[in-house]
């Protein structure tokens, strides 16, 4: 008797373990098509110059499309930015707090912009870059990074270049 129940519970551990691994292999198989997603820089606009910090406030646009069949959603998007070639800093979009079906949902074809908030401080680059980025003289702006997406089942983070 006491040999079928140790029969029975390495039974049901062994199914436990085929279940999990079941359910990593589900998960996995949206990868691909989380992979295919396209970022592209589109717009830096400037908002507001605080002077007595200085510091300015930037819009940073980026659009997101989604060319493959699985609908997906964007949790982070972390970059550097760079004017003319220069660096200017670090910038991070984020959704991670917040649930799955309060983000913005990517469905096939989709197209998205995504906004975020940059902040410049005069004190991080050098004072004629920061100059030229208050009197909007910077002419090229470009991005890279990673973006990472998500399923109801699967995660994907991927690297980015992208600029105008």
């Amino acid at each position: 008797m006491a040999l079928q129940s140790k029969m029975t519970v390495y039974a049901a551990v062994a199914g436990v373990f085929a279940l999990m691994g079941g359910i990593v292999f589900y998960a996995s198989l949206d990868n691909d098509e989380l992979n295919q997603v396209e970022i592209e820089l589109t717009n830096v606009e400037l908002i507001d110059v605080n002077e007595i910090n200085n510091q300015a406030k930037f819009s940073v646009t980026f659009l997101i499309k989604n060319p493959s069949d699985k609908t997906f959603t964007v949790s982070v998007i972390e970059y550097n930015l760079y004017g003319d070639g220069t660096l200017l800093g670090s910038g991070l979009y984020s959704t991670a707090d917040i649930s799955l079906p309060g983000r913005a949902l990517f469905s096939s074809g989709a197209e998205i912009p995504l906004k975020n908030i940059f902040l410049l401080s005069k004190g991080d680059i050098n004072s004629e870059i920061y100059q030229a980025m208050i009197d909007n003289k910077i002419t090229s702006f470009s991005a890279d990074g990673t973006i990472i997406t998500q399923s109801s089942w699967s995660e994907a983070e991927n690297e980015f270049q992208t600029g105008y």
